[in-house]
């Protein structure tokens, strides 16, 4: 399967007994996929999955992994290790695994080829690598990119390099064929798409997600002016859902939505800031153009 549009890697929301919410999750999963949303992430960062116990990391794939079936959406898991990404074959409707490259040791990237090589051959799925070098160390030129590309089950990278730099223009410029690249630092999604990623994976498309599916469908039309109002719009609104550690702010904001029972983190998150959630608030007022009050 081609992966390309607007992914949400999705929260985990708790209720007020600190529990998963599954019923919440299930609506959330309707909700996106009902906005525009081409795919979904379960278990990415955004959905705290370190925090989770492993009884709870499988309620909430087998949660969304249903809804994925029933709406024929393509469904993209958090896998990290050989053994978690052999595992995902207990799911089949899971199309691929997100797998960070790997954080703190900064193996060079000969390593991190090496990594991937042997996770993308013992994995149930084809494997989409999660490049985020401000938070793994590990920066990867665009030729590392075409090297990764290159491995047989290696179909996507959620690109986040921190902003469009030499390396993003180089990738860009010469993608490799058939390899996904989708945008996931997200003030930078628009020129990234301007620049011909397929799409992105958005944990700020939460909210307003049908505002952020058709700012890739504009770019991928070539409706320019449509694109560029869009990002000009949502990108404030970006920053300011990321003002905190990820999914902080975003968690207040659909709590304040009504959308789950509660802002509820786990550690070692701790809840945003008053000022923080005000401040999305008001982004997220001037983006619908209407007044949202805490």
């Amino acid at each position: 399967m081609t992966h390309n549009g607007l992914y949400l890697p999705l929260i985990t929301p708790f209720d007020a007994d600190g529990g998963v919410a599954y019923d919440a999750l299930a609506a959330l999963t309707h909700d996106v996929l009902d906005a525009g949303a081409s795919g979904i992430v379960a278990l990415g960062t955004t959905g705290e999955p370190s925090a989770l116990t492993t009884e709870e990391r499988h309620r909430v794939v087998d949660v969304i992994a249903r809804i994925c079936r029933e709406r024929d959406a393509p469904l993209v898991v958090g896998a990290n290790t050989v053994d978690v990404a052999a595992a995902l074959r207990r799911w089949p409707e899971v199309t691929a695994a997100l797998s960070v490259v790997p954080p703190f040791l900064r193996p060079g990237e000969d390593g991190v080829i090496a990594h991937f090589t042997t996770l993308a051959a013992a994995s149930a799925v084809p494997i989409v690598v999660y490049h985020v070098p401000y938070r793994t160390g590990q920066h990867l030129s665009a030729a590392a990119i075409r090297r990764l590309a290159a491995i047989d089950g290696v179909v996507g990278v959620k690109y986040a390099p921190g902003g469009i730099d030499a390396d993003a223009i180089d990738l860009m410029a010469d993608p490799p064929a058939g390899f996904a690249i989708l945008g996931g630092h997200h003030p930078f999604i628009s020129p990234l798409l301007a620049l011909g990623a397929h799409g992105g994976i958005l944990a700020s498309a939460h909210i307003e997600t049908a505002l952020f599916a058709d700012l890739v469908a504009a770019w991928q039309a070539g409706d320019t002016l449509t694109a560029r109002s869009l990002g000009h719009r949502l990108a404030p609104l970006s920053s300011a859902l990321f003002a905190e550690p990820n999914p902080t702010v975003i968690k207040a904001v659909l709590h304040v939505q009504g959308r789950i029972p509660t802002p509820l983190v786990r550690l070692p998150l701790v809840p945003a800031r008053p000022a923080s959630i005000e401040e999305a608030l008001q982004h997220l007022s001037t983006v619908i153009g209407t007044p949202i009050a805490a």
